[in-house]
């Protein structure tokens, strides 16, 4: 029989319900069974997203503005839809059911894209080399496989990260040391499918076939999904200790506005708040109070619920919801950070395929290919983070992780602004060399290597390391216990709110530049466009985002919470928060 001390600490079970034992479950032996998901999954939707434009404007074909808006559509529904899958996995099934029900409708979605591509029947016909627009019944199929996907990875996303953090127990130093990176090192598992699609597939849709293309990673995502579950007897499950942790979110800004003619008390302390032995017994976390967003601790005033039914919140309970709301304010400062990250599967692709692409005098560089740079350089930057520069800091500043996480966030946004600053530098060199020689025709090749276009996709690869998986770690870190799935969604639709806000900017800006005889800054002939104003549009609201991030984050202040460790020992994790002068945010 296991002793007590065999068991995890955070009251983790396996999937029968039973506690979790330490020994034999759990950490990166388990978390080995789910990054090969990972990786063939970003390979699947980096096969799609970083070449779909190409796809939509020369197998079906649509126009730039048409295409472009329907890939940022997509692309935003598949990083929208997890909020819908977060509320399920926190509030009903758990993270592990959720995914296991959406990846199969992810592998359906995928099936049929396959066919979509692969059947004759599914693609527009082409006489003489004049093509037909593809038929209601053609574009239905397709878009009707893209979105089966968007569903699928509404319930996988949200839940395949975090269901990875939990396999490590904040209770024990030693896993949380292990736990601290691990979200460089799942990121660096999605860079590399990345990688592949943006290298391998691309090639192969553009030379071999899209059927075969987009096969690849369909067979690639059932074989994980098969290593997936065969790591099944060692994953630890959290038990959700709430019945619905978005209803008792809801609940504070109705009771604090029920109780808005209320008088607060000067001491938080004459707010109600529960017993330390009710943590204790539950294994909840007590949330500290934080003197922000005052109003909302009026839901937790004593003599505000004289019915019995109805009694005041909880301070931790207020706590959670003010967590919610200051990670909101973070969330809006990184949409147009997100924007710009659109441009890569979009505009930049369309901007590579008017350029020289040659690598010798027989091989031509597919456009979407330039995208594998973003990832290379991620692959390359994650491991000098984690095992350079976060130690080094680490001595600097006595941060476990080196710097705090608004900071990384705040370094990665700020090589963002100069990455958008190098891709309207080389938009305006490519304007220039088309009025040099004379270029109108929409396939005229500009004599201008497509290496020119590196720098803004290494830059953004760089940033992405910072900002990309400082936004994960943030949202999962900074999230109320119970809400950690819907946490993570911050990530998700900031990325799902970025394309729509590009697909809603590329429109308007199209129709606001092309209205009469003007030339649209965004037009099915690139080289006969202003598309170097667009990019400067974007290098004008990053830098005033940039300012606006800074203004948040010098604001925000961070989770701080009890847990209850062996025989009711209270453990602070958070510490309390302090002025970081180096950038005005509190850690």
């Amino acid at each position: 029989m296991e002793g007590k001390e065999d068991y995890t600490q955070d009251g983790t079970v396996d999937l029968r319900g039973r506690p979790a034992l330490a020994s034999k479950t759990g950490k990166w032996k388990a978390c080995a069974f789910l990054v090969g998901y990972e990786a063939f999954e970003r390979m699947a939707f980096y096969g799609i997203a970083s070449n779909l434009v190409n796809y939509l404007t020369t197998q079906l074909h649509e126009d730039t503005v048409t295409s472009v808006r329907n890939v940022n559509n997509w692309s935003g529904s598949v990083w929208m839809t997890p909020i819908l899958g977060a509320y399920i996995a926190d509030s009903y099934l758990g993270r592990f059911w959720t995914f296991t029900v959406s990846s199969l409708i992810y592998v359906v979605g995928m099936t049929l894209l396959t066919l979509a591509v692969s059947l004759k029947s599914m693609k527009p016909t082409c006489i003489d080399g004049i093509c037909n627009k593809a038929s209601t019944s053609q574009i239905t199929f397709f878009y009707l496989a893209l979105y089966a996907i968007a569903i699928g990875a509404g319930g996988t996303k949200p839940n395949i990260s975090t269901f990875g953090a939990d396999q490590f127990d904040d209770f024990d130093p030693s896993e949380k040391k292990l736990k601290a990176s691990f979200f460089n090192w799942w990121m660096f598992s999605s860079f590399l499918g990345a990688l592949i699609a943006t290298l391998g597939l691309v090639y192969i849709q553009e030379n071999l076939g899209w059927g075969l293309g987009y096969g690849i990673p369909t067979v690639g995502l059932l074989l994980s999904l098969f290593i997936f579950y065969l790591g099944t007897p060692i994953y630890r499950h959290k038990v959700s200790k709430t019945r619905s942790p978005a209803r008792d979110f809801i609940r504070v800004p109705f009771s604090a506005f029920r109780n808005r003619k209320l008088q607060l008390p000067n001491d938080p302390l004459e707010l109600h708040e529960l017993e330390l032995q009710y943590y204790i017994t539950s294994g909840k976390r007590q949330v500290y109070h934080t003197p922000v967003l005052r109003f909302l601790e009026k839901a937790a005033i004593k003599e505000g619920s004289t019915v019995a039914s109805r009694p005041p919140c909880t301070v931790t309970q207020v706590e959670g919801a003010k967590l919610v709301f200051g990670m909101a304010l973070i969330w809006l400062v990184t949409l147009i950070p997100s924007t710009i990250w659109a441009q890569i599967n979009t505009l930049f692709v369309k901007q590579g395929t008017t350029l020289d692409r040659h690598l010798g005098s027989a091989f031509q560089i597919p456009a979407a290919s330039l995208g594998s740079f973003v990832t290379l350089s991620m692959l390359l930057s994650v491991p000098m983070y984690d095992r350079f520069f976060v130690p080094f800091m680490r001595h600097r500043t006595g941060n476990p992780r080196g710097i705090t996480l608004l900071q990384r966030l705040g370094i990665g946004f700020i090589i963002q602004v100069i990455a958008i600053a190098a891709a309207y530098a080389v938009e305006v060199r490519r304007m220039h060399i088309i009025r040099a020689h004379n270029i109108a025709g929409p396939k005229e090749v500009v004599p201008m290597s497509i290496f020119w276009l590196l720098p803004q996709y290494i830059l953004l690869g760089i940033a992405d390391v910072f900002n990309a998986i400082g936004l994960l770690e943030f949202f999962y870190d900074q999230s109320p216990e119970d809400m950690q799935s819907l946490g993570t969604t911050f990530f998700t639709s900031g990325i799902g709110v970025g394309n729509f806000l590009n697909s809603f900017l590329v429109t308007l800006v199209d129709k606001i530049t092309g209205r009469g005889e003007r030339k649209s800054w965004i037009g099915d002939n690139l080289n006969d466009c202003h598309l170097d104003y667009y990019y400067g549009f974007l290098l004008v609201i990053s830098t005033l985002n940039m300012g606006l991030f800074l203004w948040a984050a010098s604001r925000y202040v961070y989770k701080r919470e009890t847990i209850v460790v062996k025989e009711g020992i209270c453990v602070e994790i958070g510490g309390k928060a302090e002025k970081d002068t180096s950038l005005g945010l509190q850690v």
